[in-house]
């Protein structure tokens, strides 16, 4: 017979306390929920911090769970500094195809946590074996990745707050615009940057886009291609008085000479369709 999402659910919170009696320490295991709309309850989502090998490399072990988990597999996502960005994506192709492999119906995830401690560390000592891969990463080019992230509005406080806290935790310099329309810049590795991009716009945020992106790259540090020196709140006079209704448009050419402030006048039109221009006054 069919498994409920009643079942499924006992299941996992029966996992969650395998793991928190596995990883008891503060910090090594932190639970979000995802509000999931509707009639359903709101998805689990955690992250397992490891420590692999003698030199203790962190690695950060994402799960989300289906509401259908174990009945389907769940979305495991393995990151590390101490990683290049190839060998992370081999390591989490490895770890898709390894959980693939596996049995439907069982839980996962303690397999998946222990397959991550016995696979991070030879891809790391293969690394550094190698001469050959040592020489390419003096060589390596770094790259600067900059999203204009566009959207109708932005004001509720627990959205903003997840913005800032994800760019902060992934390095991100920029600056995020409150009112409406809400406009969002982040700047950093092109990996965080994609991973601040998953983050905010799941699982509902329907009325944004991401405008435009630019790659710089550099053999030198990113850092110092950035615009920004930090991530900042940006709000501006708004225009109108709508009372209790908290539904302000902001001023638009106060924006504009903030861009031009950060060589980025001609992002304007690429965020509203018309060419942006200053007052004489």
């Amino acid at each position: 017979m069919a498994a409920t999402v009643k079942e499924c659910l006992e299941l996992q919170l029966l996992e969650v306390e395998m793991l928190l009696s596995m990883f008891p320490k503060r910090g090594e295991f932190s639970v979000d929920l995802r509000n999931a709309g509707g009639a359903l309850p709101p998805q689990l989502e955690y992250r397992i911090a490891l420590h692999v090998g003698e030199a203790k490399v962190k690695v950060e072990l994402q799960v989300l769970l289906p509401h259908m988990y174990p009945q389907v597999a769940p979305q495991l996502f393995a990151r590390s500094d101490a990683l290049h960005r190839q060998q992370q994506l081999q390591l989490n192709t490895r770890l898709t195809s390894h959980i693939s492999s596996l049995d439907p119906g069982d839980l996962c995830v303690c397999e998946a946590v222990q397959w991550v401690k016995d696979n991070t560390l030879p891809l790391l000592e293969n690394c550094q074996a190698s001469s050959e891969c040592a020489a390419e990463a003096v060589r390596a080019k770094e790259m600067l990745h900059r999203m204009w992230i566009y959207s109708h509005h932005i004001y509720r406080q627990e959205l903003r707050k997840k913005i800032f806290d994800c760019a902060k935790k992934l390095n991100l310099t920029g600056f995020c615009l409150t009112g409406k329309p809400g406009v969002i810049c982040v700047e950093g590795l092109q990996e965080n940057c994609e991973e601040f991009w998953r983050v905010i716009r799941y699982p509902n945020w329907k009325h944004i886009s991401c405008k435009h992106v630019e790659n710089i790259e550099t053999e030198g540090s990113v850092d110092n291609l950035r615009l920004f020196h930090s991530f900042e709140d940006l709000q501006f006079q708004a225009h109108g008085d709508y009372g209790l209704r908290n539904d302000y448009h902001m001023d638009l050419g106060q924006f504009l000479e903030f861009l031009k402030q950060h060589q980025s006048g001609h992002i304007f039109q690429i965020l509203f369709g018309v060419e942006g221009k200053l007052s004489d006054n």
